[in-house]
């Protein structure tokens, strides 16, 4: 008696999908050139170090996304001051303590049709048993400006 074998498909395969696509691939492979530069720079790294990468980041941005970018980096520098700019999977973040608590995914990073403005756990934005982690964000209006400044404040704790 021969024992069949059996071939279990992973769930990658039996949706169609072939694993990461090719931006999640590019956007790990920044991280992990930061993780480097992170350890190339050891205990010397000052917070204009990683502001100088966000700036960079900004900077290679287009249109919309870099005019949003900017603005909220204002904003959290402003409304924030105690995180630190770094760059977190080749985008501009914050974080506290090397913990990312926002950061900013611009639209054309992953072809999507708004930017987005994201919270990590480390955000102090708890909120009863739901609250929102993640903002599309189109335009920076004032009343955008306000809403943003009070989520980054209190994320900051």
């Amino acid at each position: 008696m021969t024992a069949k074998k059996t071939t279990v498909k992973s769930t990658a395969a039996k949706s169609g999908s072939v694993g990461f696509s090719e931006d999640e691939r590019s956007a790990m492979k920044e991280h992990a050139a930061e993780l480097k530069t992170e350890q190339r720079r050891g205990k010397r790294a000052t917070k204009a170090d990683g502001e100088a990468d966000v700036l960079a980041k900004i900077a290679e941005m287009e249109g919309n996304d870099r005019v949003l970018a900017e603005a909220l980096h204002k904003i959290v520098t402003e409304h924030a001051p105690g995180l630190t700019p770094k760059t977190w999977y080749g985008m501009p973040a914050y974080a506290r303590n090397g913990k990312v608590v926002c950061f900013f995914q611009s639209a054309q990073k992953f072809k999507a049709r708004y930017a987005t403005l994201g919270f990590n756990d480390e955000a102090a934005l708890d909120d009863g048993d739901l609250w929102p982690t993640a903002f599309a964000l189109t335009e920076m209006t004032s009343a955008v400006e306000e809403k943003i400044a009070a989520l980054v404040a209190k994320a900051a704790g």
